[in-house]
């Protein structure tokens, strides 16, 4: 007796089929879509991509290293406040020169900068003997706990998009807020004004100001991009070798991985799937039903 031919298998579980419930069929994967919508990076192009982090990373251990720097003596005040206010002037000329967005009262805005900029300065002048003693009670070890976890989430919630040149805007206020934090929080260790008003006034140039000026140049020149990421990283790793050897080789082999690896890892993870077990997605045309795919 010529038997019946077998009724080919569906992927239908509500259909009672004459196939076992392990059977997994040569046709099961035939719409499988690998990497359909998957966008395809070039290795060295994420490497340049991950430099704006890896600045960040370097400005916060710059940072690290002057605060050291002042506490022990190795750098007065005087150097740091006179170093701060050259690379300010520097930096705005820069900015100023390399804006394609200047309006015809440029002028105005140039006095206006200049007073909001000397209006600052006096005031945080003037809070100064107010930072000196906020923290004046706290033991040692809560200032340096505390310090890193400011520190951390200045780094977790650094803006690190990359902009462009028409939308360059002050970094994120949670970020910029956290830095500053950090910064009164490691003054009030002082003993003197002029330190404390020292080092906050670099804390706002280097959290506040700087990182706008690091995306203008990003937005300008990829060479001047990378030759100050270069720069910055010499910098940490110059003023660190002085402090600790042990940090220094932490800190380089972390840029290694950071700068290199991680890259490579990001795109080698990149693995996408699509087939007809996907979840529908509702295509919603206005005046019209939903169309489910």
């Amino acid at each position: 007796m010529p038997q019946t031919p077998r009724i080919p298998w569906r992927k239908l579980l509500y259909v009672k089929q004459d196939y076992p419930d392990d059977h997994v069929d040569d046709t099961f994967l035939e719409e499988l879509q690998k990497n359909a919508n998957v966008r395809h990076y070039e290795y060295w192009s994420v490497v340049l991509e991950s430099t704006i982090i890896s600045q960040h990373i370097s400005s916060i251990v710059i940072f690290v290293a002057v605060f050291i720097y002042l506490h022990f003596g190795l750098l007065s005040s005087h150097a740091l406040i006179y170093i701060g206010t050259a690379g300010t002037a520097i930096g705005y000329g820069f900015w100023d020169w390399s804006n394609t967005m200047l309006t015809p009262d440029s002028n105005y805005k140039r006095r206006k900068i200049f007073k909001g900029a000397v209006l600052f300065f006096l005031t945080l002048l003037g809070l100064t003997p107010i930072l000196k003693t906020l923290t004046e009670k706290t033991s040692e070890d809560t200032i340096w706990a505390l310090t890193v976890i400011l520190f951390l989430a200045n780094l977790a919630f650094h803006d690190y998009g990359s902009g462009n040149r028409r939308n360059i805007k002050y970094p994120g206020s949670l970020s910029t807020n956290a830095a500053i934090f950090a910064s009164v929080v490691l003054a009030s260790r002082f003993k003197t004004n002029l330190h404390v008003f020292g080092l906050m006034s670099f804390a706002v140039e280097w959290f506040a100001l700087f990182p706008m000026l690091r995306r203008q140049v990003r937005s300008i020149s990829n060479r001047g991009n990378l030759a100050l990421t270069i720069v910055l990283f010499l910098t940490a790793t110059t003023l660190f070798s002085q402090i600790s050897p042990a940090i220094v080789v932490i800190y380089i082999l972390g840029m290694a991985f950071l700068t290199f690896v991680c890259p490579f890892w990001l795109i080698w993870i990149q693995r996408e799937i699509h087939g007809p077990w996907d979840e529908a997605r509702p295509k919603i045309q206005h005046g019209r039903s939903v169309d489910y795919n």
